[in-house]
């Protein structure tokens, strides 16, 4: 990495308990050499659970602690020391405001704060930007970018992205990027539909990754007692009442196991008043937040994961399920189908499909521990080839180096 090249992220919320990927892949680039300043749109104080995330927090600046009497000075000296900048940048905000679900006030509130940065971190001499989610984070790079900030770059992770196209300008936010990551090759056919020709050899995949402390873990034998694990937010696009509704008839079929759901969220109510409507007291366990370390644990403890999700990118906790050597029982969404392979390191069953996620969990019930190991195993060497940090990351490095030395090379 050349010495003058100064890669920032931006995320709207860093760090977060679900957003451990972003984390690694921040600490994977430093580990080769190359510093990051990190950027979050808001402050996450009061909600990160894991010593790591607290440790980047200390690292991480936040844009709206300026306040809005920040915001206002900012946005206004912007306006004045670079009016032609600053009147593209505000045609732009209009037009995006205008096509997006979340009105014109909220796109001039982004643009503020891509003042902000402008105005105050000016100093880093940052010569490029990395977004996470095609949302409002990228937004602000875009608006800084107009008004003569860094180039800048962004991960697309879905499905959000993808819901809302038009409404979040992705066409333009592709259009004026330097390049665009997309985490499976789902995610780069989706960048493929919503970009010009002409701008598909800007669309990457870089992976999301694990560290090498998941790949160091010493292998553990999965253990005697039958049992699930489902780690992720207590939401509807996670289909964790689903998973309570085939527990429910599993437990009819008088199978014997146990279920751990590891997370929080929105629908925890919703899903204890389940567990408490199918008295599944006895068998389904929420455990809240946990840290990365409670998660790998909850992992080990169980058989099999299970996660019935109707929307997904590719979801982390399935490459730390399977580097710990825990197959997968998920659904044919999105990147999913990329790393679970059935019947080698798991199950697939269709969205939504309740009977055919009772199928798949008293397949589990069924197959002898060996089995479930070996597949653990073939899952463990999968995720190694295809999801270790440290190469995705020299990736990475390369697509920047790129941006630095011939932005017309990409």
């Amino acid at each position: 990495m050349s010495p003058s090249m100064k890669i920032a992220y931006l995320v709207n919320q860093y760090p977060t308990v679900s957003h451990s990927f972003i984390r690694r892949e921040i600490l994977a680039l430093e580990a080769l050499g190359i510093p990051i300043t990190r950027f979050s749109l808001q402050s996450c104080v009061g909600k990160v659970v894991d010593e790591l995330d607290q440790q980047e927090l200390e690292k991480t600046e936040v844009i709206l602690n300026v306040g809005v009497i920040g915001l206002l000075s900012s946005f206004i000296k912007v306006a004045l020391t670079r009016p032609k900048r600053w009147l593209t940048a505000l045609k732009l905000t209009f037009k995006m405001g205008w096509n997006s679900d979340r009105g014109i006030l909220r796109n001039l509130a982004y643009l503020a704060e891509a003042c902000v940065l402008i105005d105050k971190f000016s100093n880093l001499n940052i010569s490029h930007f990395h977004a996470h989610f095609g949302t409002n984070s990228t937004t602000v790079v875009l608006l800084n970018y107009i008004l003569g900030g860094a180039s800048y770059s962004f991960t697309v992770h879905g499905p959000e992205e993808f819901d809302k196209v038009q409404g979040i300008s992705l066409p333009e936010k592709i259009k004026q990027a330097a390049f665009v990551v997309a985490i499976s090759s789902y995610g780069k056919s989706q960048l493929y539909r919503w970009s010009e020709f002409a701008n598909w050899q800007k669309l990457k995949i870089i992976h999301c990754g694990l560290d090498q402390s998941f790949f160091d873990f010493p292998w553990q034998p999965i253990p005697e007692k039958p049992s699930f694990v489902c780690v992720g937010r207590l939401c509807e696009q996670k289909g964790q009442l689903l998973l309570i509704e085939a527990v429910s008839k599993l437990a009819a079929q008088g199978e014997d196991f146990k279920l751990v759901l590891v997370g929080d969220g929105d629908l925890r109510s919703p899903i204890e008043e389940a567990i408490k409507r199918y008295q599944l007291e006895d068998i389904v366990e929420i455990t809240g937040w946990a840290t990365q370390a409670q998660v790998q644990q909850y992992i080990l403890a169980s058989q099999v994961m299970v996660l019935p999700s109707f929307a997904e990118g590719l979801p982390v906790v399935i490459m730390e399920s399977l580097a710990l050597g825990r197959p997968v029982i998920s659904t044919y969404v999105a990147g999913i189908p990329e790393l679970v392979v059935p019947n080698e390191s798991g199950w697939l069953v269709p969205a939504g499909s309740v009977d055919a996620l009772v199928v798949a969990m008293k397949t589990v019930l069924d197959t002898p521990i060996s089995r479930l190991e070996e597949m653990g195993k073939m899952g463990a060497k999968r995720v190694a080839q295809e999801h270790n940090v440290t190469h995705e990351a020299q990736k990475l490095s390369q697509l920047f180096e790129s941006v630095h030395l011939s932005p017309s090379s990409l």
